[in-house]
Parts: C-alpha cells; sequence; structure tokens
C-alpha cells in the first residue's frame, strides 16, 4: 500500500506495525525538512501513533497552548500534542486542509479525520472485521483486500454528475470519508461516523452593511493566502489570469517578503488563451512567471500519464495534472490554487439560475400537463442542454429547492441515460437526498444555499479530487486559500443582496480593488478549459473512439446507444457537449 503512494510522498517513508494495526506514510517535506518530521509519529508515553497528511496553518499558535517536549518544529506534531490534550475535540481549533489516522493503543481505538471542506482525500474499506484506509483508491487495492467491483448505483451517479458523490466511490464497498467527518473504530465492532463540522446557511446577528462585509472580506481573505504562505520549500500559484486567481497572486505578492513564481497554460486556439491577462497580472505583481504553450499533440502526448494519474475517475483533471508538472519541475513544491472563489462569491451562471427559479417557483403549482406540454415546445424549438434541464424541471411534482438544484447540476439527463444502461430503472438522486438536509430554505440566502450544494457535490467531488489526485501525482501540494473555513462560514451567514447586489463575484471585487484591475474584472469569463469540443471531433478523434467503443462493450451499456451518443456530439447535436462525452472515455480508461 506504501508502494502505490510513493508519488504522494517521495522525501521518507515509513510503517508502524504491532498485533492490531499497521500504519504506513509517505512524506512529501514542507515544514521542517528534518528527520524529527519522519512519520508515523508517536507520543514520548507510547499511548498515540498518528499518520497524517495535509497542512494544520495554525500549528504555531496551537503549539503555544502544549506543555508538551517537542522534538520537532513540524504542524504533525502539534495535531498529536493537540489530541493528547484535548482528545478529538482538537479538530475543532485546526485550520487547515487534513487528513489524519491517529491510533489510541490503551483504548484500542482508531480515528481518522478528514478536514471540513474535504480538501484532503480520505477513502476506507471495512469487510470481515477488518478497516483498510488510504488517501488513494489504489492504495486500497493494492492492499488485496479489496475486490475490483463497480458499483451500479455509483456507476449512473458518475454518468449523471461526472463523478460520485461522498461518501460513495465508484467501487463496491469502498467508502469516502465525508468532509468534515470523524470515523471511530475498535476491532470487533463496526466504524462509526460522525460529523463535526458542516456548511450552513446561518444568518449574521443584526445588520451588515456592504461597507463591513467588503472590509470583513477583505480581512479574512489576506489572514486566509498570509496561513497558506508557511513553507519552508519555495512556492509559487497557479495564474490564469481570471478573477480567482489574480486576487490570490496579488495578496501573495503583498504578504511574502519572496517573488512569487506564477504559472500559466496558454494556447495555440487563441479564443481559448488567457495568456495575455495572466501576463497583465505576473508584470503588475512583479512574479517569476512561467508560460506553457500548449498544442493538441503535446497534450495528446501527455494525456496517457495524466489519466495514468488519476486515482478515481472523474470528468475533469487533465489540466491541473499538466500545469501541476510544469510547477513541479520549475522547482516549486507548493502553490497556490483559486479555487472555490465562484463557489464562495456566485461565480457560476448556475447561481442567478436558482435565483431566478426560486422566484418563479409558482410554476410548479399549475397542472403537471401544461407544465409538461411547455417543456416539450421549449425542447423542440430551442434544442439543447439548457431546455433538456428546462423540460426535467418542469415534470417534477413540486418544487423542492434541493432536487432542483440536484437536476440543474447534471451532465447526461436522466432519459438519456435510460437507454445507455443496461438496467432497468435509476436509483435516486444522491445530492438532492444529502442536500435536503444542509438546505436552509432561507428566502433572502438562495446564493447561500446554492454555495452548500457547489462546497458539497461539485467542488468537493469534482474539482478538489482531481486536484489533490493530479498534483499529488507530482508530488506538489495544493493550497486553497478561499477554502478557509472561517471565510467560508462568513460567505454563508450573508444575504443575497450584499452577496450579489448587481453582478457576479461583485463582493470580491469591491473588497480587493488594488489587487484586481478593470482589465481583469470585466474580460469575459473563461474557466480553465481546455478546447475539448474541438479536440474530440480533431486530435482527439481516434483516442475517444477506441475507448468508447470499448466501453460500449462492457455488460453496464448498451453499445448502440453509447455509439449512438458519440454521433450525436460528432454531428453537432446542442445537447451532447463535450462534457457528456469525456467522462466515458475517462471512465473507460480507468475501468481498464
Amino acid at each position: 500500500m506504501n508502494a502505490a503512494l510513493q508519488h504522494r510522498g517521495p522525501d521518507d517513508e515509513g510503517t508502524f506495525v504491532n498485533d492490531e494495526v499497521a500504519l504506513g506514510h509517505r512524506r512529501l517535506m514542507i515544514i521542517d525538512l528534518s528527520p524529527a518530521g519522519h512519520q508515523p509519529m508517536t507520543t514520548p508515553d507510547g499511548r498515540y501513533t498518528m499518520v497524517f497528511n495535509g497542512e494544520v496553518y495554525n500549528y504555531r499558535e496551537i503549539r503555544k497552548e502544549l506543555d508538551y517536549p517537542f522534538r520537532s518544529n513540524t504542524d504533525s506534531e502539534v495535531i498529536l500534542a493537540a489530541w493528547q490534550k484535548w482528545g478529538s475535540e482538537c479538530v475543532q481549533r485546526f485550520n487547515g486542509m487534513f487528513a489524519i489516522a491517529i491510533r489510541d493503543h490503551h483504548q484500542k481505538q482508531l480515528t481518522l479525520v478528514r478536514d471540513r471542506l474535504g480538501i484532503k482525500p480520505l477513502y476506507w474499506h471495512y469487510s470481515k472485521g477488518q478497516l483498510v484506509f488510504s488517501s488513494e483508491v489504489r492504495a486500497l487495492l493494492a492492499s488485496g483486500l479489496v475486490e475490483k467491483t463497480i458499483d451500479p448505483d455509483s456507476l449512473v451517479d458518475y454518468l449523471r454528475y461526472q463523478t460520485v458523490q461522498a461518501p460513495d466511490t465508484i467501487l463496491k464497498d469502498v467508502n469516502m470519508l465525508k468532509a468534515g467527518s470523524l470515523l471511530r473504530f475498535r476491532l470487533g465492532d463496526q466504524p462509526v461516523v460522525t460529523e463535526y463540522w458542516r456548511p450552513e446557511v446561518k444568518s449574521i446577528q443584526g445588520t451588515t452593511s456592504y461597507e463591513e462585509a467588503k472590509h470583513k472580506v477583505r480581512e479574512l481573505f489576506f489572514n486566509s493566502v498570509e496561513r497558506r504562505l508557511v513553507a519552508d520549500v519555495p512556492f509559487g500559484a497557479f495564474l490564469s489570469g481570471g478573477i480567482d486567481s489574480s486576487a490570490i497572486v496579488g495578496a501573495m505578492s503583498k504578504v511574502s517578503n519572496q517573488t512569487v513564481k506564477t504559472f500559466n497554460i496558454s494556447f495555440a486556439e487563441e479564443e481559448f488563451s488567457e495568456a495575455r491577462y495572466a501576463r497583465h497580472i505576473a508584470e503588475m505583481n512583479g512574479t517569476d512567471h512561467t508560460e506553457i504553450k500548449l498544442s493538441p499533440e503535446d497534450f495528446l502526448n501527455y494525456l496517457p500519464n495524466a489519466l495514468a494519474g488519476m486515482d478515481h475517475p472523474s470528468g475533469d483533471g487533465p489540466n491541473t495534472w499538466l500545469v501541476s508538472k510544469v510547477t513541479k519541475e520549475a522547482g516549486v513544491t507548493m502553490a497556490l490554487s483559486g479555487l472555490g472563489g465562484d463557489e464562495l462569491f456566485a461565480g457560476y451562471p448556475i447561481f442567478k439560475r436558482m435565483m431566478t427559479l426560486d422566484s418563479k417557483k409558482w410554476i410548479w403549482n399549475t397542472p403537471g400537463v401544461f407544465r409538461q406540454l411547455a417543456g416539450t415546445i421549449l425542447k423542440t424549438l430551442k434544442p439543447g442542454v439548457a431546455s433538456e434541464k428546462m423540460r426535467s424541471l418542469l415534470q417534477m411534482s413540486d418544487y423542492q429547492f434541493a432536487d432542483v438544484y440536484a437536476v440543474s447540476r447534471q451532465a447526461l439527463m436522466d432519459n438519456q441515460l435510460a437507454g445507455l444502461l443496461n438496467r432497468d430503472a435509476l436509483p435516486a438522486h444522491k445530492p438532492a437526498t444529502y442536500l435536503s438536509a444542509l438546505m436552509n430554505e432561507h428566502p433572502q440566502q438562495v446564493l447561500s444555499n446554492v454555495s452548500i450544494g457547489e462546497l458539497s457535490t461539485y467542488m468537493q467531488n469534482v474539482l478538489l479530487r482531481d486536484s489533490d489526485q493530479m498534483s499529488m501525482a507530482h508530488a506538489l501540494e495544493l493550497r486553497v486559500p478561499f477554502l478557509d473555513h472561517e471565510l467560508v462560514e462568513y460567505m454563508l451567514s450573508l444575504p443575497d443582496t450584499i452577496k450579489y447586489p448587481t453582478t457576479p463575484k461583485k463582493l470580491l471585487v469591491d473588497s480587493l480593488p488594488d489587487l484586481l484591475p478593470d482589465y481583469i474584472v470585466n474580460r469575459p469569463k473563461m474557466g480553465f478549459v481546455f478546447p475539448w469540443q474541438h479536440w474530440l471531433k480533431n486530435e482527439l478523434h481516434a483516442f475517444v473512439d477506441e475507448r468508447l467503443a470499448s466501453l460500449a462493450k462492457r455488460d453496464f451499456f448498451n453499445e448502440a446507444a453509447v455509439m449512438n451518443l458519440w454521433k450525436q456530439f460528432k454531428n453537432g447535436d446542442p445537447s451532447v457537449t463535450y462534457s457528456r462525452i469525456w467522462p466515458l472515455v475517462v471512465l473507460e480508461e480507468w475501468m481498464k
């Protein structure tokens, strides 16, 4: 299992084994590069042994409260000392991203902990009285204790959402510990999972003005960036030239006494290239800037390796793999990313769409037959993904926020799926079931509910999982300042009128005017997307065709329907975009 994770921690490895527990660790040295940071780490009295992946950014403050014979300057040892003093309650004090396993040899109990936002992954499998856990699925498979069996319901989840929603995974009997959760396990008992944090819509006590909100956002954002620059190795940042990455690079340049290294990928296809915006921000902040020009041929050469780096299938990721590769080759071991800005500051179109739907929920009071007719007419007059989704929404018996959100976030719709798969019925939508418990129907905070949906599904199970597996494939640690839980909690407490007074992300832009010139703010939003639509039909055609033909022959799928979907895409059917095809290619590559 340890050997399977060598890419995550090439600097050191260690194991701890006794009659009941075996703990393995691979180390990527970032804080205290001395051998004193070696793991597994045990308390001087021998009671607790720990393995840990990630960072606790406020470890220096916590360390001051601890009377403990420290042997290193690591955050790892602070976690161990805090656990010895406060038990599992200590996780409430941690600000960071982490997957922790601590064995209490006296109580004979193992505890697994995952950070609040699910930035660091933690998978587990339990059978026949044994618990196996790891940062990656591939290490669980390497144990020889986990069967390689696809879960048919998770397969549906994957096709709907380009990922499988935690706590499930694509494999039967392999679970992902949910964000903000602990798992406790004693030999002879079943594992017990409890939640210690969840994203919640809590209104601020009293009223907040727009000016106060701007001031608070700025303070929390700068605190977050500063915390994430704690490192004893060279660091950098991914710079797309969009609002989020530009804000992070600007803040880094202000609080760091080193020249910041920045990295950007640009394309030969000019309409997809953000290079000029990134160059502008790099010059403005005096960074040491690297621009990677990427041709489709280059990408095709890298693609098999990028897909091999994918530990769990997902509809995204090769872009992060590539920028991580170049960043690591430039001598950087830790980088900051702008992930989370769209989710917190209402940057995606889904925020506006959900506000519009919520304001028109009276439509669902009209008879179903009229709504279904309207949906059919809409799809006929204006074929495409949006009208396909609207038709599905109008077919719902009533308006439930979580259900409407889940359908709005789908890739393949259920009517498309029904033909693709050899099965009689589709399971319920997992995100809707989970999110209905999290989303409070605050009429003033529709946007916060959408943020909760984004943070708990797409962000956690696509973007964060991909960022971790694709950066760690190159032993590069990625830190995400927008996902500091203090900033997240504050943003979820704000009313819609402050968060979205006129345009997406206005609150973020107004809070950081010195970091975000108009040139960046008013540019068209592109997102860090490759020219997939074009590549799949041209340079990647043979690659895709071969994998889809192979996937179509698997028992789960209806061969003719899979190949027909591919044909529809090539013929320009507006309801079959690349994001409906590419996840199938990834799935086949992963299954193989």
